[in-house]
């Protein structure tokens, strides 16, 4: 069999402290997992990390490697020294002590085969022996999980953090009218993909972890849209350190002063005067279709509402709804004298 530099494997020097060989293991980890690296070596090289780490980070493997000395080259013919072998006899035959192992080298199974025998099958999983010694879990490779996402393609999925992002869009009834997509500016808050989000010297956030991004979106407002309903753009919600994107979710909410929208339907106040109200009149009035005329009747009571057709928001199947025009009396802010005195007289008749 060949010996193994796990040392040369993780990049670091044999007087590494756990610290760099933590380091080391995370770093590669990520850039050799088959769920990110595609490459055909991909797989054996990832198992070549994690064998390493497995004895490196135990520091009874690592006493045991390291016995064999400095002097081994990486791929020479090795033979294990004594006391080193894996093997024993009993009665009953040959048998190995490290049987089921997993898919740990022969290197490793020849030198560490005694140490592993005793243990079961789930103990002799790579996850969860020299992890809970080093307080180093291998789910850490990925660590940050906060939002709902499952990592895919592996057996027991592992929540991650959402790359998705959710935020509110105001929109008002002329934007619902325009067929011209609307410009959103928006800033987001992620973490740093230079440093993973460790912050320290890390040039790209300052040693924050975090990052601020501005930038500016067009935005298609689809018809018939209503409030609460979402418009997805697809790979404009946060970058992991892989380059992958999540996608923007915006939140419809209707925020108008000048307009209360309903459906297609919306509503408008219209203020008129007291005599106004009372004998009738005209008034120009401004609408999403453009400035119309309109009759009131005489008589007409504050809140009575006036109803036109057509002259609302555009419908998805086609046409528009209605504009409801809410009457609102309003007493003039500045009245003369004369106003007060016919005032006076309209009261002596009621």
């Amino acid at each position: 069999m060949e010996y193994k530099d796990y040392y040369k494997i993780l990049g670091v020097e044999r007087d590494a402290t756990e610290a760099k060989i933590k380091s080391a293991y995370r770093k590669l980890a990520r850039q050799y997992h088959p769920d990110v690296n595609k490459s055909p070596d991909a797989v054996n090289k990832f198992k070549d990390i994690n064998e390493a780490y497995e004895v490196l980070s135990d520091k009874e493997k690592k006493a045991r490697y390291d016995s064999l000395g400095a002097n081994w080259q990486q791929g020479a013919n090795f033979t294990p020294p004594p006391g080193f072998e894996g093997f024993n006899f009993n009665q009953g035959g040959f048998s190995q002590s490290f049987s089921n192992m997993g898919d740990f080298s022969d290197f490793f199974s020849s030198i560490f085969g005694d140490l592993m025998g005793g243990a079961s099958a789930s103990q002799r999983t790579r996850r969860t022996s020299s992890r809970r010694n080093s307080g180093f879990s291998y789910e850490d490779i990925f660590s940050g999980a906060q939002g709902p996402q499952m990592r895919q393609g592996r057996q027991n999925a592992e929540p991650q953090e959402s790359l998705d992002i959710t935020q509110d869009l105001n929109i008002t009834a002329k934007d619902l009218m325009s067929d011209k997509p609307i410009n959103v500016k928006m800033s987001t808050v992620e973490k740093c993909t230079k440093c993973s989000g460790g912050g320290s010297v890390c040039s790209e956030c300052g040693g924050t972890g975090i990052v601020s991004k501005s930038k500016t979106l067009s935005v298609k407002i689809p018809k018939g849209v209503k409030e609460g309903q979402k418009i997805r753009l697809k790979g404009e919600g946060k970058t992991d350190n892989y380059g992958r994107k999540g996608d923007l979710y915006f939140t419809i909410k209707f925020k108008d002063n000048e307009y209360t929208i309903d459906g297609e339907d919306v509503t408008k106040n219209l203020e008129v005067t007291p005599a106004e109200a009372v004998l009738g009149c005209k008034k120009d009035l401004s609408t999403l279709h453009g400035i119309i005329g309109i009759k009131i009747p005489p008589e007409t009571r504050s809140g009575k509402t006036l109803r036109l057709k057509e002259l609302g928001l555009p419908k998805k199947s086609g046409g528009f709804g209605n504009l409801n025009v809410k009457i609102v009396i309003n007493i003039p802010l500045a009245i003369s004298p004369k106003q007060k005195e016919l005032y006076k007289k309209l009261l002596e008749t009621e």
